[in-house]
């Protein structure tokens, strides 16, 4: 993949967009308690865990509900009260504390849609509830604490998929910061870094901290990259020097996700190959993406553009279709092609046919996929086509007929290289798509 001279992409303003947003959700939240016959809803920010027999906090993320309204970072033990026909409140927990410093007031204009109260305990936080809810018959809670309803989670979570402009934005200027550290972190590769130098240089050119992150960092060199979730992060470089590169990393903006992963090659050669031959099919994918697309339906394409690199490239023989249909191809591509992201990264709602809880589960054969819906308008996914060489799943397949289609010397020379990963943001337009990622990396000189 050939790098490109950096563009200039103007960044979105969720700020004029969120009174817009906070009514649509309001709305949609209000319609969903109606239909459950509930007048009023408490969403609890949630509070931090400890670490088991320990008394030391574990990093903290406030429930996905709550971070949909409220765009703030220090919310532990906050609650936020919506009840149709009446301005939201929100209940924003500031104890008074010499140990820890106490969150800023809630400030900025997404604060007018708001009944702002700060309490400075616990305590009065209850208090401050009782009055809130005083009239209300048939409260529902969304809290760690509280019976889940699983009705109006349905209805909500169904509601998800759509994303407003302000959503948009926010991932979008996810996906910019992003690229940044993306940038970064290619450029540690190339000098020799290790995996946890990446990692940090990551951090640093996106200005985030591990904690803050949408989902931890995959940084992959030479064989690791087989592993979907690698997890680790050596401090010394490979000792047979650096083969490849798979990097699986994100941004979080107002508490929406970015989720973007590239690959890369030391030196030329067949795996670079592979790696251009993956980025075009992947362009292919996002392309086709358009509303009325059932995302199944190009989750099999993936697999076909999948077979075709392995034809193509000298890895395996047959047609694409018979490669498809022998499960040749779940060998080297084992996971889904994507999810839906935005609040979080797996955006809920992914297997969801309808606001009653109905769902669609995967084929058989992609047990792992998480989007089995038709696209709609304004949904964000992700497009993430890979190609691995995992050894427990190429043994597998060795020792079925269908491996007698493989060309094992090429695929035992590639071993080293671990596997390819390229993933995209993509919204989809009222008559097509829009790619949230490639603009981001364009800016910084990648693609």
């Amino acid at each position: 993949m050939e790098n490109q001279a950096p563009v200039t992409v103007p960044a979105p303003d969720p700020d004029a967009l969120y009174a817009e947003h906070l009514e649509s959700e309001l709305a949609r939240y209000s319609e969903a308690l109606e239909a459950c016959d509930h007048d009023a809803l408490v969403i609890a920010a949630g509070e931090p865990a400890h670490h088991f027999l320990d008394d030391i906090e574990a990093s903290f993320k406030a429930n996905p509900h709550f971070r949909l309204f409220v765009p703030l970072d220090a919310t532990a033990g906050s609650q936020l009260v919506l009840r149709p026909g009446y301005k939201p409140v929100l209940l924003h927990l500031r104890p008074q504390d010499f140990w820890h410093l106490p969150p800023a007031p809630a400030a900025g204009a997404w604060t007018d849609g708001f009944d702002v109260r700060e309490v400075e305990s616990p305590e009065a936080l209850a208090r401050a509830l009782r009055d809130v809810l005083a009239g209300a018959n048939h409260a529902a809670h969304i809290a760690p604490d509280e019976p889940v309803p699983t009705e109006l989670l349905a209805r909500l979570d169904f509601g998800r998929g759509r994303k407003t402009a302000y959503e948009i934005a926010c991932m979008a200027n996810a996906n910019a910061r992003a690229a940044k550290g993306h940038r970064a972190a290619r450029d540690a590769f190339l000098a020799g870094e290790s995996e946890y130098g990446i990692h940090m240089a990551y951090l640093l050119a996106s200005s985030q901290e591990d904690a803050g992150l949408p989902y931890g960092n995959i940084v992959a060199l030479n064989t690791h990259a087989a592993v979907l979730h690698y997890q680790h992060r050596e401090r010394r470089p490979p000792a047979d020097g650096h083969h490849s590169f798979l990097i699986d990393a994100g941004a979080s903006e107002r508490g929406y996700a970015a989720d973007v992963t590239r690959t890369y090659s030391a030196a030329p050669g067949p795996f670079a190959d592979l790696i251009e031959a993956m980025d075009q099919a992947q362009l292919a994918l996002a392309a086709q993406v358009r509303p009325g697309l059932d995302f199944v339906d190009l989750h099999r394409a993936a697999h076909l553009a999948v077979a075709r690199i392995l034809t193509d490239s000298g890895l395996a023989e047959g047609t694409p279709e018979a490669l498809l249909e022998k499960g040749v191809t779940s060998t080297f591509l084992p996971h889904g092609l994507g999810h839906l992201i935005g609040v979080q990264t797996h955006d809920v709602g992914g297997r969801l046919t309808g606001p009653d809880g109905s769902l669609r589960p995967p084929p058989e054969d992609f047990p792992a996929l998480r989007l089995t819906r038709t696209l709609e308008a304004d949904f964000v996914v992700t497009i993430e086509p890979g190609l691995y060489f995992i050894p427990m799943l190429l043994d597998e397949l060795r020792s079925r007929p269908e491996g007698r289609q493989v060309n094992w010397q090429a695929v035992e020379a590639l071993m080293p290289f671990g596997g390819i990963r390229i993933e995209d943001d993509v919204r989809v337009t009222a008559s097509g798509c829009d790619n949230l990622t490639r603009p981001a990396l364009a800016a910084e000189g990648l693609r």
